[in-house]
């Protein structure tokens, strides 16, 4: 019976151990943040306790934080110069975080697509060709071309950083109407809608754990993120091409390989009766092979 006792409290004294040494403690709300040039403090009670509850749902959503980090280190470095390019702030890659959780085939219950999560509507206001045979939406380079469209004329209105991105999320009829109603511009002073209210500070929270992951619990080595896979060659098209599955066989890849670099294909076949030009990307298919030794790491801070 002591025996029995002993290996009883022995296990509970174990079991109690391991659940100290895993539990992950969230970050504390920062007094302060930067986004987009813009300083935000959270000295305000409503404002200190909309950041603390997003930077605990970061900290515990293991799995989709753990993924975001490991996109992010393939996304980033095609991201980043298009942003600089088109004027927008660098801080707007989170926001495509937040939309997508970086997965470049994300579908919405709304159906919005893409990284930027475009509805068809939207896609099409800022120049995307949308159809049952082209989506653009699912153009990592011209659908952030066209969301840097809608946020570069979102800024031209408000002229606050943070009240584009509740545009993104809210739409900027909605926005207009809030600042009419509420005598207010920055969006963080304003009564809205549940969703569009958190999607600021989920922006926010993103930027702070990608820039310290190892503050929210996240630790990776190199072979953890995944290569950047670099694009062999692109090949212009200005006519239709009745069978991409040869197309692809022709340029020395499979029909898998092509609809993983180019996803904004939907059918076997390129329709193009305009005609229109298009570029196709031919991927290096030995890059797509793990070899961790060259894994370039995007972001030193996240291998610690």
């Amino acid at each position: 019976m002591r025996r029995q006792l002993l290996l009883f409290l022995t296990s509970v004294i174990s079991c109690f151990i391991i659940s100290v040494k895993a539990q992950t403690v969230p970050p504390h709300v920062p007094e302060s943040v930067v986004f987009a040039g813009q300083k935000i403090v959270f000295d305000r009670a409503d404002l200190r306790e909309r950041m603390d509850r997003e930077l605990i749902a970061f900290t515990y959503s293991h799995n989709m934080s753990t993924l975001m980090i490991k996109r992010a280190n393939r996304l980033f470095p095609e991201i980043e110069p298009i942003l600089k390019r088109m004027g927008v702030p660098d801080d707007f890659k989170y926001l495509m975080v937040i939309e997508s959780n970086l997965d470049p085939q994300a579908v919405s219950g709304a159906g919005a697509a893409g990284l930027w999560q475009f509805t068809q509507a939207t896609g099409r206001e800022y120049g995307l060709e949308v159809n049952a045979n082209i989506d653009e939406r699912y153009n990592t380079v011209k659908a952030t071309e066209a969301a840097c469209k809608f946020l570069l004329k979102a800024y031209g209105k408000y002229q606050n950083w943070m009240t584009v991105a509740a545009s993104y999320n809210g739409g900027q009829q909605g926005m207009d109407r809030r600042i009419e109603q509420q005598h207010q511009t920055d969006a963080m002073d304003m009564w809205l809608v549940d969703e569009t209210s958190r999607y600021m500070f989920r922006v926010i929270a993103a930027k702070m754990m990608f820039e310290n992951p190892a503050l929210f619990g996240f630790h990776f080595k190199r072979e953890d993120l995944y290569p950047y896979i670099p694009i062999r060659e692109q090949i212009k098209i200005t006519d239709p091409v009745e069978d991409l599955v040869k197309f692809a066989e022709d340029h020395g890849i499979t029909y898998a390989d092509l609809k993983r670099a180019n996803l904004w294909l939907r059918e076997t076949k390129l329709n193009n009766k305009s005609p229109r030009t298009y570029y196709i990307d031919i991927p290096d298919v030995k890059a797509q092979y793990y070899n961790p030794s060259k894994t370039k790491i995007h972001n030193p801070a996240w291998v610690k």
